[in-house]
């Protein structure tokens, strides 16, 4: 049987296990021939990938296209990194409330349109910012981000979507100041954000 992966091929005789994961597993470039060859694979040689690729037994009711789907992501993971430290965040956060409360919230990102106009007013000045396809258009400079329009209207670092109003304040212990409000209660404290 022959296994083409990264323009090379490896002879291996029928008794040997198939192995993509060794060439995968160095960080060179998978390419659609090995990606492809996993689609060849049956069940068996499906979960002698996996058993390579995670350590552990494939489990037993994941179908054979599952599997494959499975192994590939790993081989690319191997080969170009994997998920980004924010999207690990927000996995493990969801992981800890299904495991504490069996039930998971998602935060939903809101998508700006291109063409959409977002306002803020800021000390007394109207910003204008409008959404492109690739970025912000804020007084006449591109920006690549909300949060570098804050930063730059401000002078300190924001949350841009919270800035503009685009994400909700998270519940915040309130600052009370010392002076009365009407009926004598005291006043809560001005927001940063507002």
């Amino acid at each position: 049987m022959s296994v083409a992966i990264h323009g090379t091929s490896t002879r291996q005789k029928s008794d040997e296990p198939l192995s993509l994961i060794g060439q995968a597993a160095n960080r060179h470039a998978v390419n659609k021939e090995a990606l492809s060859r996993l689609l060849t694979l049956d069940i068996g040689e499906l979960r002698q990938q996996w058993r390579g690729l995670y350590k552990t037994q494939a489990p037993r009711n994941l179908s054979r296209e599952l599997l494959a789907q499975a192994v590939a992501y790993r081989l690319q993971e191997l080969a170009r990194g994997g998920l980004r430290p924010e999207p690990q965040r927000q996995l493990r956060r969801i992981a800890r409330q299904f495991k504490d409360i069996g039930a998971a919230s998602i935060r939903a990102r809101p998508e700006l349109k291109p063409g959409t106009r977002l306002m803020r007013e800021w000390q007394g000045r109207t910003y204008d910012v409008l959404v492109l396809d690739a970025g912000f258009s804020c007084q006449g400079t591109r920006y690549r981000s909300l949060s570098a329009i804050a930063r730059q209207i401000t002078g300190t670092a924001w949350s841009g979507p919270l800035f503009f109003g685009l994400k909700p304040n998270r519940p915040a212990t309130r600052w009370f100041s010392q002076e009365a409000g009407p009926a004598g209660e005291p006043m809560v404290g001005s927001n940063a954000a507002d």
